[in-house]
């Protein structure tokens, strides 16, 4: 059987636990080919096919990049879909394999920035992760991409992204991301956040 005949949408089902099963089965196997053949459906298959290809692609990045690095030109290919979902979901694809390929993602950042601002929330959190992950690489405009949009992080996200940065920032930027935090926190009124953002100063403090 063709592994594209073991998605969810192949066996009539609406739920995601065949394509998190089969990434599991396709990690334990490492078959190359069935893992080609559902990155050859991203740019060939129904919406349907793209949609569960695709999330079966970045479970299996999410616990073994290597074995999906080598498709990253087809995750980036998926981030002119129309389809909301297979932007996030290439972008996921693409966070997986950020630290394996770092060159090879930023020399395609602009296009993977452009995504998340078209996109939804997990695009744009997948995006800012996959900066935070570049700047720990050593891909030097990540960071500063990365602190332009903590500046203006919705707050739901605020927390999360700071704690991004803080994970890749160097003596070289940590000023700055603690002047960001600093200015966001004197108009956040969320307790929890701001407990959050205060722990994260203390800790860039030592």
């Amino acid at each position: 059987m063709s592994v594209l005949g073991r998605l969810a949408n192949a066996l009539g089902r609406n739920d995601e636990r065949p394509n998190v099963e089969l990434a599991e089965a396709l990690v334990a196997s490492r078959d190359p080919a069935a893992i080609a053949e559902l990155a050859d459906a991203l740019s060939s298959g129904t919406v349907a096919v793209q949609n569960d290809a695709i999330k079966v692609l970045y479970e299996i990045g999410e616990r073994s990049p290597e074995l999906v690095a080598d498709d990253a030109e087809a995750f980036f290919a998926l981030l002119g879909s129309r389809n909301n979902r297979n932007v996030w979901g290439a972008l996921s694809a693409i966070e997986t394999i950020a630290a394996r390929r770092p060159k090879e993602v930023a020399a395609r950042l602009d296009e993977v920035l452009a995504a998340a601002d078209r996109g939804s929330v997990i695009a744009k959190d997948k995006a800012m992760s996959t900066l935070s992950q570049l700047a720990q690489a050593g891909e030097k405009k990540a960071m500063p991409a990365l602190l332009e949009r903590l500046e203006l992080a919705a707050v739901n996200q605020l927390p999360m992204y700071a704690e991004f940065a803080a994970a890749a920032v160097t003596p070289v930027h940590k000023a700055k991301l603690v002047a960001i935090i600093e200015a966001r926190l004197k108009t956040l009124d969320a307790p929890a956040k701001r407990a959050r953002l205060e722990k994260l100063l203390r800790k860039l403090a030592r």
